[in-house]
């Protein structure tokens, strides 16, 4: 069975994902989850990592499919587990999300078709919009990746 053949919901084994921490301008990129899970969420680009590729390769893909900018990526940042049981307290997604510090390469900003919306978010509106769980931590360790850089 390949990966477009298995479900996501109630998986045999957690599935890798890989994310894009995309700044500008004391802003964030981030995306409205046009499908679940988290449909209505915003949350950073990002998805399913396919057979065979390379993970950088994928952040690559899922953000020109997602957004229509390209990027590159420049470091991990975070290994973020989403796991997310139902009402029965069964498994029903299970994801390992490797999530990438990005520089902006090009393209012009455009919700791909399983997005519902994206766009930049200054880092002190973060609180003005319904993110997920889990992602306000994952641009936190990413912005102090970058701020030790810069010392």
């Amino acid at each position: 069975m390949s990966l477009k053949e298995e479900s996501r919901e109630y998986p045999a084994r957690p599935l890798l994902g890989v994310g894009a921490l995309i700044f500008a301008d004391g802003k964030v990129l981030l995306i409205e989850r046009g499908q679940e899970p988290l449909k209505g969420w915003w949350t950073l680009p990002g998805g399913l990592v396919e057979t065979g590729e390379r993970l950088e390769s994928a952040v690559r893909r899922e953000v020109l499919e997602e957004t229509g900018l390209q990027v590159r990526p420049v470091e991990s940042a975070a290994i973020f587990e989403r796991i997310m049981p139902d009402i029965e307290g069964r498994t029903q997604f299970h994801y390992v999300i490797v999530d990438y510090i990005c520089e902006l390469m090009g393209g012009s900003l455009k919700p791909g078709s399983d997005v519902a919306n994206a766009r930049w978010v200054a880092l002190d509106k973060l609180n003005t919009v319904k993110m997920a769980p889990g992602t306000p931590p994952v641009i936190e360790r990413a912005l102090e990746i970058l701020e030790g850089a810069k010392a």
